[in-house]
């Protein structure tokens, strides 16, 4: 049985699943995801858990923090003082905003705590710190 290797085209059908069971993301009712195994294009871990199957195959994999979307990073979580929210702006806790980052780049945060001094802005990725489940079903190769 040909075994998919780095550099293949595979196309392969998944559920995500955090550890208490919650999906955060799925191909059913879509077609299944193609990537070239080690271009770099998904988490490591799903890399590396598609390198090996066999077209057919299915299996369970629990991917560790650091090969998914890393470990979470108390660095990258801004304290805001609240009287720097502009005033037409009302924050909600687990809203996506675009902010400025120190070198002029737009970075992505999620807004983690609001109190009556400060804003809490996170920068680390939603899954950033969470071991993660695969469901996963080796649909082609090449």
């Amino acid at each position: 049985m040909t075994q998919a290797k780095r550099g293949n085209k595979v196309k392969v059908k998944y559920t995500g699943k955090l550890v208490d069971g919650t999906v955060f993301d799925s191909s059913e009712g879509r077609p299944p995801l193609e990537v070239v195994l080690g271009s770099g294009h998904v988490i490591a871990g799903f890399d590396e858990a598609l390198t090996g199957m066999g077209v057919g195959e299915k299996k369970t994999v629990v991917i560790p923090a650091d090969k998914a979307y890393g470990t979470h990073d108390p660095q990258k979580v801004m304290e805001v003082p609240i009287e720097q929210v502009p005033p037409d702006f009302t924050p909600e806790v687990g809203q996506k905003l675009e902010v400025g980052g120190a070198n002029g780049e737009i970075v992505m945060v999620t807004v983690r705590e609001i109190n009556d001094t400060h804003i809490y802005l996170d920068a680390n990725p939603p899954l950033a710190g969470q071991d993660l489940i695969f469901d996963l079903e080796l649909v082609a190769i090449g």
